[in-house]
């Protein structure tokens, strides 16, 4: 009964000292974030819908979908967090006693002057109990710190997918814009291809001199160059998908060309609090911040003594009939008490104190970034549109000044020089527009990105 009660004043002792957790807890920064992120505030944001609602386009889709899965950046971030898991668990099995088993069979052989040979046997069976008392919370912020890198792995994952989902989206849009451009020099190789023929049946006839019809022979020259290094830049691009889905280069199926995609004339954008909860890469930052916290609270805590129990029961005896007739057990405990180390132990306190500076600058600087990008992309959102309508205006206006000059040559009212001028407006315009387009839809990537949109688990 005398044994039970020491037991039972330990464990009362011990819980008393456990629930000790020396430190401050974590608390968020003050950030003074602005009043909103425009002036057409709404709480709904464009970046809270699924990607997939988005992406209409189905071979994108696709795409996306292969990337998110086979993805070696996204393989290596889910085998991470696999990792890190495991290492949680570690920090929380520190927190509960250790118990290790231990059985042993010994034999003594002993001839004490030649002639007194003695042999002495010992059969035991040992548990073995090991328990470090968690007086300061040192053990408990080890395992903060281990918590708190762990979801760093999971809000990176998250943030990676958010990136993977735009490169590909902007890689597709890209991919398509240069069949875009090709499909308008293939055109304007055939429109030059009859211009070809138009000045050499004049100079033939005697209408005009040569040169006309050298200049149009040399415009020929100049868009066929322009198919090769298209022709190149495709293939890249497609080599920049298929790596991005985990593939070796390959050709990449697209469902058509610029035109035939339609992209939002208008997006919310939420309210500036909810950004920081909507951008894993903003929670991944603030994650790191609270394991510096942890890191500099278990800095503190070494400078405290630490308690560690142990106790030994088992069963010993000479003969192992009587084995479970001889139980035996012992209980130790150790206080360990650093005195003098150098100033080691405040050196590292004040390194994490350090530490943790660093991590809430980059933090700052995380959201700094944050926002950065989405004003950015607001303004390059709003502002592609009118560039797209003063580029359509100048298209339609370059396509008719070329159909005029082409009708005046043949009226002899101008030279051929005219004409090559007004197709070159012409082309350049197509190209403009063509590109203005794709950055249209670029734009709306970048914005849904940095809203924090693509990152929702997958079912």
């Amino acid at each position: 009964m005398k044994r039970k009660s020491i037991y039972v004043i330990i464990l009362l002792t011990v819980g008393i000292l456990t629930s000790c957790k020396v430190g401050k807890r974590y608390t968020r920064p003050e950030l003074n974030l602005p009043d909103s992120l425009t002036q057409n505030q709404d709480s709904t944001s464009f970046g809270d819908q699924d990607w997939r609602a988005i992406y209409t386009d189905s071979t994108l889709r696709a795409l996306i979908e292969r990337a998110l899965v086979y993805n070696k950046d996204m393989q290596i971030a889910v085998a991470r967090i696999k990792e890190m898991a495991e290492r949680k668990r570690i920090s929380t099995a520190a927190l509960l006693p250790d118990f290790n088993g231990h059985v042993t069979t010994e034999r003594e052989s002993t001839d004490y002057g030649g002639d007194q040979f003695a042999q002495d046997d010992e059969v035991g069976a040992r548990l073995l109990v090991s328990w470090e008392i968690d007086l300061w919370g040192n053990l408990r912020w080890r395992r903060s710190a281990s918590l708190a890198e762990y979801l760093q792995t999971v809000e990176a994952r998250r943030a990676l997918q958010m990136t993977i989902i735009s490169e590909v989206a902007q890689a597709y849009y890209e991919l398509v814009a240069l069949d875009t451009e090709l499909d308008i020099v293939k055109k304007t190789l055939k429109a030059r291809e009859q211009g070809v023929r138009l000045t050499r049946l004049r100079f033939e006839g005697g209408l005009t001199s040569e040169i006309p019809y050298s200049q149009a022979q040399l415009e020929l020259s100049r868009i066929s160059a322009l198919i090769p290094d298209l022709e190149r830049r495709i293939s890249l691009k497609e080599s920049d998908i298929a790596f991005l889905a985990g593939d070796f280069p390959k050709p990449i199926d697209r469902s058509g060309l610029l035109q035939d995609f339609n992209f939002p004339k208008s997006l919310p954008v939420g309210l500036p609090s909810a950004l920081l909860e909507r951008r894993p890469d903003i929670r991944q930052a603030e994650q790191r911040l609270i394991a510096a916290h942890a890191e500099s609270k278990v800095a503190y805590t070494n400078m405290f003594p630490r308690l560690s129990l142990t106790g030994r029961f088992g069963v010993e005896s000479d003969v192992f009939s009587n084995l479970m007739k001889s139980p035996y057990s012992i209980m130790d405990g150790v206080l360990l008490s650093p005195i003098f180390g150098w100033g080691k132990h405040r050196a590292a306190h004040k390194a994490s104190k350090a530490a943790y500076e660093a991590e809430l600058h980059s933090y700052e600087k995380t959201v700094l970034t944050a926002f950065k990008e989405v004003h950015n992309a607001i303004v390059n959102f709003n502002k592609m549109k009118d560039i797209y309508e003063s580029r359509e205006r100048f298209e339609r206006s370059a396509k008719k000044y070329m159909d005029l000059t082409e009708k005046q040559y043949i009226q002899k009212v101008i030279t051929y020089l005219d004409v090559i001028d007004a197709q070159r407006e012409y082309f350049d315009a197509q190209i403009n527009l063509s590109n203005t387009i794709r950055d249209e839809l670029i734009a709306v990537v970048q914005l849904y990105k940095a809203l924090g949109g693509g990152w929702e688990e997958q079912e």
